[in-house]
């Protein structure tokens, strides 16, 4: 079954995995991905990462770098290696270990945030609440960059962050609708409404959230268009939309170029906008 299962929804590569098909289902490959990068070890939950460092982004921050993702952007940053065999790349860490990475690189640069960003955090429930768990009490902001497919899909998930008033969680959203969504990620397009579904299971929970969109691959009239149905969920969304523009990495003009997306907008990784820092 899980040898099926593989097959149906894993992702298109020279490392290991079998085709993709047309459109996939976003929550099924999330646990086909979970199945590769989770594993427990006693009352404890291991997760994959591939690195922790310091960044510029949010006015400098330390970050951990999951390995695995459950969507298959075909303008992600992070290299096909990481996500298209998680098997082969990155070690498995326990949540205690994680968490003293982050606030020893934090300290050391004096640094007031925290992030776990790189493939999806949200893969792992319980090995990313017990890494909240050890960062309780350290006086630290923690953000959580998801694409929120697996919080709009349970809203339980929502209601654990709520338990941390330190968690701020960025839901980015891949385009401003269900076309959009289908055409960057290859996922069926109903997955686009779990992610608008995860910003109203955090509010709901109230969680300290906001969505980010990368606009580059879209008409000014669906931002429009995507703002009033954030505005129809809670108008603190819509005025809280974060713009994302794409960044022009070597791989990812290589990833663009190979599925033949056009692009609107785009920026060189040495000329980002301040406001997108």
């Amino acid at each position: 079954m899980r040898a099926r299962l593989i097959k149906d929804v894993s992702l298109q590569g020279d490392y290991g995995f079998m085709p993709l098909p047309s459109l996939y289902d976003a929550v099924a490959r999330h646990k086909v991905v979970e199945d590769l990068v989770v594993r427990d070890a006693g009352a404890l939950q291991q997760r994959k990462y591939w690195r922790f460092r310091c960044d510029r982004w949010y006015g400098g921050i330390a970050t951990a770098d999951t390995v695995g993702c459950g969507l298959a952007c075909k303008f992600c940053w992070v290299s096909d290696k990481l996500t298209l065999d998680p098997t082969k790349v990155g070690r498995f860490y326990s949540p205690d270990i994680v968490a003293n990475i982050l606030f020893n690189m934090a300290r050391r640069r004096d640094l007031g945030q925290m992030r776990v960003s790189g493939g999806e955090p949200t893969i792992g429930k319980r090995h990313l609440l017990q890494l909240l768990g050890n960062l309780e009490g350290k006086d630290l902001r923690f953000i959580l960059e998801t694409n929120g497919v697996l919080i709009g899909n349970d809203a339980t998930y929502a209601k654990e962050f709520s338990k941390n008033d330190f968690v701020h969680v960025r839901v980015s959203l891949k385009g401003c609708n269900e076309d959009e969504f289908a055409a960057l990620t290859g996922a069926k397009p109903e997955g686009f409404a779990l992610q608008l579904k995860a910003l109203e299971h955090l509010l709901r929970a109230n969680v300290s959230c906001h969505p980010a969109v990368m606009i580059s691959f879209s008409t000014k009239r669906s931002l429009q268009e995507l703002t009033q149905r954030l505005r129809a969920i809670d108008s603190t969304l819509a005025d809280n939309l974060e713009i994302e523009e794409l960044i022009l990495y070597p791989r990812v003009t290589q990833k663009i170029l190979r599925h033949g997306l056009k692009y609107r907008i785009a920026h060189t990784p040495s000329n980002v906008p301040k406001e997108q820092v």
